[in-house]
């Protein structure tokens, strides 16, 4: 069975850059799609990028021209590369999948645990 961890947040300053890492384990990621979430306290999950597992992308208006997604079939990881972060992307961020993309949670079946990423300085 699919399962997804996280990794490669932590505590960046104004400005910086963080690369998170989704790692799939029990399955390949060939038939899924990916998303990254995240969830700030007190606020819904908001969807920041998705990738098809033909290597489509998509990202909410919020990261566009920031963040990028990317996928290594090889190693069945898939990337959110983010730049200029600022202190609104503080939250917590999630890799899921589904069979397509889509902006609502409840269409991923498999989240993984999370990683924090705060932003401050």
């Amino acid at each position: 069975q699919l399962q997804l961890k996280e990794s490669g947040g932590g505590l960046v300053q104004p400005g910086g850059s963080l690369r998170l890492t989704c790692t799939a384990s029990g399955s390949t990621l060939d038939y899924h799609s990916i998303g990254w979430f995240r969830q700030a306290p007190g606020k819904e999950r908001q969807m920041v990028s998705c990738i098809t597992n033909t290597g489509n992308n998509t990202n909410h208006a919020s990261s566009a021209g920031r963040f990028y997604i990317s996928r290594d079939v090889a190693k069945n990881e898939v990337y959110l590369q983010m730049n200029r972060l600022r202190p609104g992307d503080t939250a917590v961020y999630y890799c899921a999948a589904s069979w397509y993309c889509s902006g609502f949670p409840d269409m991923y079946n498999i989240w993984g645990q999370g990683t924090q990423v705060t932003v401050s300085a």
